[in-house]
């Protein structure tokens, strides 16, 4: 009497998704033996694709046949013991050898005769050319999502995948964070380890663990130019169809950060004392710190003082009192009244009118410049088709020109938003003076505190007297009357102001 193994396989592989499961197969061929009379000596079971040579439990259980132990195999179907030459083969040599003597099938008849062998050999071979063809369609169907700009993967952060399209969307919610990462990194502030702990704030979490994301996630994330409108598929550039989260100078910014291994810059909190660290001595150059002393009344004062470390200094102390005042008529020289910033804000208004036309030509020259880089793309394809070019030399230019189309793409797409781009700054300097003049009459000092970090640098403290050097378009609103002509041109040798 014939001894049998009964083997049963299923993989995660998409040909094996319609089959029946481990247990229901086991179940199958259990009844099929027990109603055939059958011996079974063994039950094998593997979970592994049949598409390549090498599943360990397959290759024991032949070895075992080889040697005598058992001389049959029953199974739920031929497919489930060979997809591929190599395999099939063995199965074959066995049964010609005679020591494969039976294979049984519920599905599938068969009987070791050359017409039994011949139609065996088509089964394994039908077998082989399902998996073959799916898999030939799968590539196929990759090549058309490449070729529509479709990422055929798992969506980054900050995108989902649309199951019911098919199409990458973006993750209202993620994408915000996404872009706020991206920022934070382009500021200089923050480290890789500094964005996870920032991430994680954020609820932004491993999908497995829900622990801070890893540093490797992280500088991927910050390397990937899906988040560009770009991604990367064997090494070929793609324009993705997909809605581009950073832009072109966000994405250089980081970048080049990555490349210069900045460390981050910590930031102190200045919640008790706003002034600490933001002024330098006048005389030694050493950082104003501060301290608080108080009195036998209980009344707690503060003062700010020079370091002198490792020097002599003859400047005295500073109470904030009096720092405060002094911050207060720094502030009042740049600040704008609410009615002069409506002005103004009329005037720039009627720019943007006058320059809406020749805002029209730079988009028509854009537009043009776009053109010629699409003939680009289409020779250097010509030419790697033809075999001009190789794989590499071609994967790389072309990467090289997506980049600058991308970048084209962005400038068009915000000049056709902003025609007048170029009056922003001076929109943003208005809004900002017009909010100097908020501050001023509010009492927040780490407000004041903050704002004398935009307006100048090199501020300074001696003799008792507060100092900065505004910046250009500062110095001129400091120095000029709002009755005065205040569209100057900028001072190019800046002063301190008191």
């Amino acid at each position: 009497m014939n001894k049998f193994f009964i083997y049963t396989r299923k993989s995660t592989d998409d040909e094996d998704r319609q089959v029946l499961s481990i247990e229901a197969q086991i179940a199958e061929l259990r009844e099929f033996a027990k109603k055939e009379s059958l011996e079974i000596i063994d039950e094998l079971i593997e979970s592994k694709t049949a598409k390549y040579p090498g599943r360990p439990i397959f290759n024991e259980m032949l070895l075992k046949i080889e040697n005598g132990e058992a001389d049959g195999i029953i199974s739920w179907n031929p497919d489930r013991l060979a997809r591929n030459a190599v395999d099939g083969g063995q199965i074959i040599n066995l049964v010609d050898k005679g020591k494969l003597k039976s294979l049984k099938f519920p599905t599938y008849w068969f009987e070791p005769s050359s017409q039994g062998l011949f139609m065996l050999q088509i089964a394994f071979g039908q077998a082989k050319y399902y998996i073959d063809n799916l898999s030939e369609n799968v590539k196929r169907g990759i090549r058309q999502k490449l070729r529509r700009g479709e990422w055929p993967g798992m969506a980054p952060l900050g995108y989902l995948n649309d199951l019911k399209t098919r199409t990458i969307i973006v993750d209202k919610e993620k994408a915000l964070i996404v872009v706020k990462l991206f920022k934070a990194y382009a500021s200089g502030k923050y480290s890789f380890e500094g964005l996870s702990k920032l991430a994680f704030s954020w609820s932004i979490k491993t999908r497995k663990t829900k622990k801070e994301l890893s540093l490797s996630f992280i500088q991927r994330m910050l390397q990937n130019k899906f988040y560009l409108g770009l991604f990367l598929h064997k090494g070929e550039i793609y324009e993705g169809k997909h809605e581009p989260l950073i832009d072109k100078a966000t994405f250089d910014a980081v970048k080049r950060i990555m490349s210069q291994r900045g460390k981050p810059r910590k930031i102190k909190t200045l919640l008790n004392f706003p002034f600490r660290g933001l002024f330098t001595c006048g005389e030694c150059g050493r950082t104003i710190t501060a301290e608080k002393h108080t009195k036998k009344s209980g009344l707690v004062f503060k003062y700010y003082r020079c370091t002198k470390k490792n020097t002599n200094c003859s400047q005295k102390y500073l109470s904030e009192n009096n720092l405060v005042k002094q911050v207060d008529k720094i502030i009042s020289k740049v600040a704008l009244s609410d009615d002069w910033s409506t002005k103004m804000l009329k005037q720039v208004k009627k720019w943007e009118r006058e320059k809406d036309q020749s805002s029209a030509l730079a988009l028509k020259g854009l537009n043009e410049e776009l053109e010629k880089l699409e003939t680009k793309l289409s020779k250097l394809l010509d030419a790697h088709l033809n075999g001009i070019l190789e794989i590499q030399e071609y994967q790389n230019k072309k990467a090289e020109l997506m980049e600058k189309k991308v970048a084209l793409k962005q400038k068009i797409a915000h000049l056709g938003k902003k025609g007048n781009q170029w009056l922003e700054p001076l929109k943003n300097w208005i809004y900002e003076a017009s909010n100097a003049n908020k501050i001023l009459f509010e009492g927040n000092f780490e407000a004041k505190a903050e704002l004398l970090k935009k307006i100048g640098s090199n501020r300074l403290i001696k003799s008792d007297k507060a100092l900065i050097y505004l910046e250009n378009s500062r110095q001129i609103l400091a120095e000029k009357s709002p009755t005065s002509d205040w569209y100057a041109v900028r001072d190019s040798n800046p002063r301190p102001s008191a």
